[in-house]
């Protein structure tokens, strides 16, 4: 039997329609070759990193094609920026330099991203005739940025020196694992990290492992699933289905989300530990808050930290009277809102997490010594877990339309008496919403109990059950490509 070698080599070409992303096939391969080229290069130290950056470079490039230079373009920028603001002794210097940083990381992201709604905003008000710019979005523009801010506002603090090495630098932007969908990492946290000595013991690569395997699962069985056989359809046209149908698809989307961007995050996480590189997790069982502030605190921990450390803190934080500090909250989710996407509907989910968090401040201010008794805890945790809901419609809706008419559907067109015609049409999907919200609901203590206990079993045996796992995944995978959610942001 001939070989087809154009199409194996093609394999290895960026393919706009089949980008390289965690649970893609081509990626099973790509992570075997890298850390097989790890292993024997773990102990050096140059050379090691030389390596990373290579295979990095190489997966964006695979996700991303040519906006691959993007990455080394706002590498070796904020680099030279970075360590001019280090060197210069007059504070206007520094000021002007970060500026400079600023303005070219955020004037890079809003051209991207905010073009075609400044189009539209200037052809509803001015009566223009602009057409829109057909621009792709770079995959991770927003978290690289992010990232390259946080350095830059850092250095300029005088909270971190910066490095003196272009490829440490680049080596922290480019680190394969986070650089399409996070988590944000922070200069200070990671880049002391990467030329340390690499010590692997057995609890690390056990906990890596089960953060993919269980990463994996949670995106490509639950998530995927659930978006494909309810959420999809019914976000599309919420008229045409009825309020039970369109409740349940609020629920599954709630999963869907949290599965499809945590799941992605424990796989970044998981590799990252089989490298001997710890990054901050960055969700925490969050449908288990019971107030919103609280949710934002399990939540893109990563992102609240960040917008918190360098927006809401910067805008005064809580330091310039009440008044104040609602507002400072409202603009900070506002903004928050606004870096998801071009749109009035993430503005409007924005505004209203910053209205709810500036609300349960005033609260708590009023009620300062209240105690929050055991059995009230639920009920809590039920309502912050509604209003999280009631948020996401518009977070999910193309327009604001679509979300009235998903909220309009919930009220006006639910009758209970048809739960038996719903279920017999969608009873395997309840199952695995069911078995979602289980899952999310065990304590957190158990994972951790789960991976000092496995991490002392031979490797042999750890390894026939990951390959069971895995090939359980790949038989329960769907047909269609399921695109991460946060990879439009």
């Amino acid at each position: 039997m001939s070989i087809d070698w154009s199409s194996f080599l093609n394999q290895f070409i960026y393919d706009k329609s089949n980008p390289l992303l965690f649970n893609s096939s081509f990626f099973l391969f790509f992570l075997v070759a890298f850390m097989a080229v790890y292993r024997l290069l773990y102990r050096t130290g140059t050379l090691r990193i030389v390596a990373v950056i290579l295979f990095s470079l190489y997966f964006f490039y695979k996700a991303s094609g040519v906006y691959v230079l993007l990455v080394l373009i706002a590498a070796v920028v904020d680099f030279n920026l970075s360590n001019l603001i280090y060197q210069s002794e007059k504070k206007s210097q520094k000021t002007a330099l970060l500026v400079f940083s600023i303005v070219i990381n955020l004037g890079l992201l809003s051209y991207f991203k905010y073009t075609n709604l400044l189009i539209d905003l200037y052809n509803s008000l001015l009566n223009g005739t602009v057409q829109p710019i057909d621009l792709y979005l770079p995959i991770g523009i927003s978290f690289y940025t992010f990232e390259n801010l946080s350095y830059t506002v850092d250095v300029y603090r005088g909270t971190f020196v910066p490095v003196r090495r272009f490829i440490d630098y680049l080596f922290f932007l480019s680190f394969f694992p986070k650089l399409m969908m996070g988590p944000i990492v922070r200069a200070a946290d990671f880049i002391p990290q990467i030329r340390k000595q690499i010590v692997l013991n057995s609890y690390d690569v056990t906990k890596g492992l089960y953060l993919v395997l269980t990463g994996l699962f949670k995106k490509v069985v639950i998530s995927d699933y659930l978006y494909l056989n309810l959420v999809q359809y019914v976000f599309d046209d919420p008229s045409r289905h009825t309020g039970l149908e369109c409740l349940f698809a609020v629920y599954a989307y709630a999963m869907v989300i949290y599965c499809d961007f945590s799941g992605y995050s424990d796989i970044a996480i998981g590799i990252a530990k089989w490298m001997g590189i710890d990054i901050n997790i960055n969700f925490l069982a969050p449908y288990q808050s019971a107030s919103i502030t609280e949710f934002w605190r399990r939540w893109h921990i990563s992102l609240s930290s960040w917008l918190r450390d360098y927006l809401y803190i910067p805008l005064g934080g809580n330091r310039k009277g009440q008044l104040r500090t609602y507002i400072n909250l409202l603009i900070t989710m506002l903004l928050g809102g606004l870096w998801h996407g071009a749109s009035l509907n993430f503005v409007a989910w924005g505004g209203m997490h910053g209205l709810a968090l500036a609300m349960h401040k005033l609260w708590k201010e009023a009620f300062p010594k209240q105690k929050v008794i055991s059995w009230f805890r639920p009920l809590n945790v039920l309502i912050t877990f509604h209003f999280v809901c009631f948020c996401w419609i518009f977070f999910k809706c193309a327009t604001f339309d679509d979300s009235f008419n998903m909220i309009h559907q919930i009220v006006f067109d639910f009758y209970p008496q048809g739960w038996p015609a719903f279920y017999a049409n969608y009873a395997p999907v309840l199952g695995v919403m069911l078995l979602g919200y289980l899952l999310h609901f065990i304590p957190l203590k158990v994972d951790e109990l789960i991976i000092q206990k496995t991490s002392t079993i031979h490797w042999i045996f750890k390894a026939s059950v990951a390959t069971a796992i895995i090939v359980v995944i790949i038989f329960l995978k769907q047909a269609d490509p399921v695109m991460p959610v946060y990879l439009q942001f």
